[in-house]
């Protein structure tokens, strides 16, 4: 389920749900462990280390949180059933392409600005399919383990693919679920495979650095807020081969963006 606390998803997934989704509540949103149900429903498992939640207890902040979602769906002219639609960066493969099912929007809260930027690797297993078609399987079943997990949609809003093409996910309308206690203002960058067992190729490599650069311009976030997931929270994500070359983005490429 999407994280009760702020800076997560909402707090309304623990008061509708109740004790059937409390299990759930320290699971981040990469995972380097496969299950065996034939799906990426190890996308959302926790990693060695990933400390659980202490505060899964539903609150009377509910209803505060749903006020302002409802106010800010009818400011923004959002109905129920509608997905927003934010601009969308040249050369992205639209969300169309694969996704099943939009959002659920009563279970998400708005993403008003961006002030940072997270990369992720998507860790359930090893992937190095070139093929576009494997791509948008893949996406498709990531989204079904989140929204298994309760939450409003595929955590992140962005993904990149091994032959460097680039996917539109979670709208950027609606704050991520790709960092426990640090969604707000949060773009998440999400790149297919488990870089603790592979290393990123090249292509997807090139097509992060650009993309994030060009992200960085578009929302004026400097170099010191674009981070990984484990610089954030205890976690083996973004894997180690993926985390030194991000480091080294930062120091080169990503350091001249804003220049």
């Amino acid at each position: 389920m999407e994280d009760p606390m702020k800076g997560h998803c909402t707090r309304r997934d623990a008061i509708r749900l109740g004790t059937l989704f409390a299990a759930a509540s320290a699971l981040g949103a990469c995972s380097s462990t496969p299950k065996t149900d034939g799906e990426l429903g190890g996308v959302g498992d926790p990693l060695p280390g990933d400390p659980p939640s202490s505060n899964d207890a539903p609150t009377n902040e509910h209803s505060l949180a749903r006020d302002a979602l409802d106010r800010w769906h009818n400011r923004h002219r959002v109905s129920p059933g509608r997905t927003p639609q934010p601009r969308q960066p040249a050369g992205v493969v639209p969300r169309s392409a694969w996704a099943k099912e939009g959002p659920v929007l009563s279970l998400a809260d708005p993403l008003t600005r961006i002030t940072r930027i997270t990369i992720h690797h998507e860790g359930s297993s090893p992937y190095a399919s070139t093929s576009m078609r494997d791509a948008l399987a893949r996406l498709e079943s990531v989204r079904r383990a989140h929204r298994r997990r309760g939450w409003a949609d595929i955590g992140y809003h962005y993904a990149i693919d091994p032959a460097g093409r680039i996917y539109a996910c979670r709208p950027t309308s609606l704050q991520g679920a790709h960092v426990k206690f640090h969604n707000e203002q949060n773009l998440g960058v999400v790149v297919l495979g488990n870089f603790e067992q592979q290393r990123p190729t090249p292509e997807a490599l090139q097509s992060l650095a650009r993309f994030i650069a060009d992200q960085m311009r578009l929302y004026r976030v400097p170099v010191d807020r674009v981070y990984t997931h484990r610089e954030l929270r205890p976690t083996l994500c973004p894997g180690r081969n993926l985390q030194q070359q991000v480091i080294a983005m930062r120091s080169g490429s990503l350091r001249r963006a804003l220049a």
